[in-house]
């Protein structure tokens, strides 16, 4: 389909669930193109929503309604990370083992720039406008400079990286997947200063560095861990749903939201008041909805998901019902 098509597909009236005290619940559906789908990210300065979808970068002008199937072609696209200060995105794609800078208006093609092996996920370091690049199985982070349109280097960590966040300090922290840690980086000195483990986590995924310098860690089996940035101390450990790839922080409302994919529900975490470091809501979501972003003026979650075939064998991945995906819009 030609990019700048609107899908939006309003569904009739659903019988909704009460919001709980977060709130939050599901106002729409848009219906957008078939595929997979990984990391979702949003653009506050052009007021956009990115989905990494497979093979295409799917965007979503959040003011207008406009879908666009396909802004930007990609080879297994794992996450669109834009640039502040530039008219740069940058994705990354496993498939062809790169970094793709682009136009961020137009979508257009600029370089293609080689990673470490499997380019995951990314994210901007401001300290010196480099979106770092988590190499996933390589355990390898390749720092991308947008403005020059080349790799200024690499840093090995070891392991299996997942998301990646960038503290105040400037240092980066991610987590590693096989390892069950969090890894502290020095990205000047390109080294690991520091491993935090995480105990009684298998498999964390999303991570997010929110007030009070803390990191809450989404973990595959229905944890998540709230961390003390500096030391590696663990606050506490609460019990969210399964399969979560995800932690959104929503910095003005004071939450983190955790979409968990495997019990199709989204954790709501309180980060201040007297309710501070609890889970306060598992607001029903869809099964598959598993990634998302927040847009921080409205406070609008956004999950894509999709229904899902039988596996084709016991021990393969369910693969997306053609004509099922859509992104689901939560609000208050």
């Amino acid at each position: 389909m030609a990019v700048g098509v609107v899908l939006i597909l309003t569904l009739a009236p659903l019988a909704l669930a009460a919001p709980g005290p977060s709130g939050l619940r599901i106002t729409q559906r848009i219906a957008g193109p078939d595929g997979g789908w990984d990391l979702v990210s949003f653009d506050p300065a052009r007021r956009r929503l990115y989905v990494a979808h497979g093979a295409r970068v799917t965007t979503l002008d959040v003011d207008s309604g406009k879908l666009t199937p396909a802004f930007a072609p990609g080879d297994h696209l794992h996450a669109v990370t834009p640039a502040p200060g530039t008219d740069r995105l940058v994705t990354t794609n496993s498939g062809d083992n790169t970094a793709r800078l682009l136009n961020a208006d137009t979508g257009a093609l600029i370089a293609s720039i080689p990673t470490a092996p499997d380019p995951d996920s990314a994210a901007f370091d401001p300290a010196n406008g480099e979106v770092l690049v988590m190499g996933g199985h390589s355990g390898t982070v390749t720092l991308i400079d947008p403005k020059a349109a080349k790799a200024a280097g690499t840093i090995a960590v070891g392991g299996s990286l997942e998301f990646p966040v960038v503290d105040p300090a400037g240092r980066l922290l991610v987590n590693n997947e096989d390892l069950n840690e969090i890894d502290v980086v020095d990205v000047a000195a390109r080294k690991v200063t520091a491993r935090y483990p995480l105990a009684g986590c298998r498999g964390p995924t999303g991570l997010a560095y929110v007030a009070g310098n803390r990191l809450v860690s989404a973990c595959a089996n229905g944890v998540a861990k709230i961390l003390d940035a500096r030391t590696g101390h663990e606050i506490v450990s609460l019990t969210i749903g399964e399969r979560p790839d995800a932690v959104i922080y929503d910095a003005d409302r004071a939450v983190a939201l955790i979409p968990c994919g495997a019990t199709g529900t989204l954790s709501v975490i309180a980060l201040a008041g007297d309710r501070n470091n609890q889970v306060i809501d598992e607001v029903p979501t869809q099964v598959g909805a598993r990634t998302g972003a927040v847009d921080p003026k409205t406070g609008r979650i956004y999950l894509p998901t999709a229904e899902y075939l039988p596996p084709a064998a016991p021990g393969q991945r369910p693969q997306p019902k053609p004509g099922t995906f859509q992104i689901l819009v939560l609000d208050r």
